[in-house]
């Protein structure tokens, strides 16, 4: 693609060098850039893209976009821009041949509920007959195609490099998670969105936004900006849970329909005579296209919300009622995410990636809902993340559970030790009974928690300790299998350790 087309999309301020270039490929890394390449100087927290351009240069840059033009060498050919993100965004979709044109494309965004929802929706659009690829947390997929993800939505270069690859390989719609970094950083300005989706709003990445009010605007550009109808576009809807305050923002301001969500009489899409139990959810769900009743395997009231916003999903697609119900009803298995672990020991084991307070909240009341015996969790908080969640989550995991196990969770550089200690702060608020590891050897009588550090010996202690009807609940980790300690990752699976943990007790003759 030739530069001067690149620029008529890009639309820079100033201009100065040869723009009848043929451009190879797009770089916002000049460790990456190859012969041909266009770089992108973007400024980051640590870094400024502006260092690199030479670097840029000497491995292939021919062009370089920016927006500070005193910065470029002379000789070089150079765009300038006010915003680089988004003009990089813009001219990615351009380059790639803008993948997101003439699919259905649904984005979804909130704080928790995100995963479950873009499973929930793909399965939805699958029974309608439409080959969906999804990009997410756990991976960018579509058929036998997956790719890990190293980020919940990639960089708008990768972004886009990837649905096109999905797209040719067959994929007839995009279902994504939108991140509040993607949006604030402008990753997503290049796709065209049919469908935005907003979940919940509850405290989380304040290590990146300055506050709340600041997160919640993150989040609503989606639907203040990126949902506005345009020629190749011109109808849209915002799927909104309007349960939710945040939500309820949303819906004023929005630019498209909205097609509201939750349980308030209100809303557009709700349900009503709903029963919960460890089978999953029954009821009836009310919608325009009329009553349609459901079973889901899945648990609890905060997956009730995310059936909710794909039913509403659906019916801003326009898809029928049979093909609604069919995919809700399917067998949707989310990895890491109240993901059940056998055993033969009689005991409930539920691996989920609770890491914030609202979602353990979330989880165990569900659990709670569910469960026969006693409630045992295990759980920590990330280092080099936001402070004001640890002892939140220490309060409330020792409000809902029976035995708190307190432990690390991706301490990154921080010390373990001393995020337990933020941790325990809230736990000992309620004043209960802080075991030591030794105690529970035989077991325990007394609601209470216990600090140990490993992850590991926290999940055998764990095992020891449940009895037969018991539920013992991982949170924090879900899908993952590392452990991030300093700047290294490290391989570790809640599922595999626990699943070790009673291979181990079986072998010894307990439980």
């Amino acid at each position: 693609m030739r530069l001067e087309d690149l620029a008529r999309v890009i639309n820079p301020s100033e201009a100065e060098g040869f723009l009848a270039l043929e451009i190879e490929g797009l770089y916002c890394d000049s460790r990456q850039v190859r012969s041909g390449g266009l770089f992108f100087a973007l400024r980051g927290v640590a870094t400024d893209g502006h260092d690199y351009i030479v670097a840029s240069r000497d491995r292939g840059a021919v062009a370089v976009v920016v927006e500070d033009s005193s910065r470029v060498p002379e000789g070089m050919t150079w765009l300038k821009v006010d915003d680089a993100r988004l003009a990089m965004s813009r001219a990615a979709a351009a380059f790639y041949g803008n993948p997101t044109d003439g699919i259905p494309v649904v984005g979804i965004t909130g704080t928790n509920g995100k995963t479950t929802t873009t499973y929930l929706v793909e399965a939805v659009m699958a029974r309608a007959g439409i080959p969906v690829a999804v990009l997410g947390t756990i991976s960018y997929r579509f058929g036998d195609k997956t790719i890990p993800a190293p980020h919940t939505t990639p960089e708008s270069v990768d972004l886009q490099r990837t649905i096109r690859d999905l797209v040719d390989r067959g994929a007839q719609g995009v279902v994504m998670e939108v991140s509040s970094h993607a949006l604030e950083q402008r990753r997503v300005d290049g796709c065209r969105f049919d469908v935005g989706v907003f979940t919940n709003l509850t405290r989380d990445h304040l290590d990146y936004h300055r506050d709340m009010e600041s997160y919640f605007e993150s989040k609503a550009r989606l639907f203040a900006e990126l949902l506005a109808a345009d020629d190749t576009k011109p109808r849209r809807a915002a799927v909104i849970n309007v349960d939710d305050p945040y939500g309820a923002r949303l819906a004023s301001d929005a630019v498209a329909p909205v097609v509201s969500y939750g349980l308030s009489p209100s809303a557009i899409v709700r349900a009503e005579m709903v029963t919960f139990s460890v089978d999953g959810i029954s009821g009836t769900l009310v919608t325009p296209l009329g009553a349609i009743p459901f079973h889901s395997r899945l648990l609890g009231r905060f997956n009730l919300y995310n059936i909710l916003a794909a039913v509403a999903a659906g019916v801003a697609l326009g898809l029928t009622p049979d093909a609604i119900r069919g995919g809700i009803e399917g067998d949707v298995r989310v990895p890491g995410r109240l993901e059940r672990v056998d055993n033969d020991h009689g005991i409930t084991v539920l691996v989920d990636y609770a890491h914030t307070g609202d979602a353990l909240e979330n989880v165990l009341k569900t659990v709670a809902e569910i469960a026969t015996g006693r409630i045992i969790t295990v759980f920590g908080c990330g280092g080099d993340r936001d402070r004001g969640k640890r002892p939140v989550m220490g309060e409330i995991a020792g409000r809902f559970s029976d035995l708190s196990i307190v432990t690390s969770d991706n301490p990154r550089t921080e010390n373990a030790g001393a995020i337990i200690g933020e941790i325990l702060g809230g736990i000992r608020s309620l004043g209960l009974r802080e075991y030591g590891a030794e105690e529970l050897t035989t077991g325990f009588d007394a609601k209470g928690f216990v600090a140990v550090e490993s992850r590991r010996e926290a999940i055998r202690l764990a095992a020891r300790v449940a009895r037969p009807g018991d539920v013992l609940l991982l949170a924090g980790k879900g899908h993952e299998d590392y452990q991030i300690i300093g700047t290294m990752k490290h391989h570790f699976d809640d599922r595999e350790e626990v699943a070790a943990a009673f291979r181990e007790l079986s072998s010894k003759g307990q439980g």
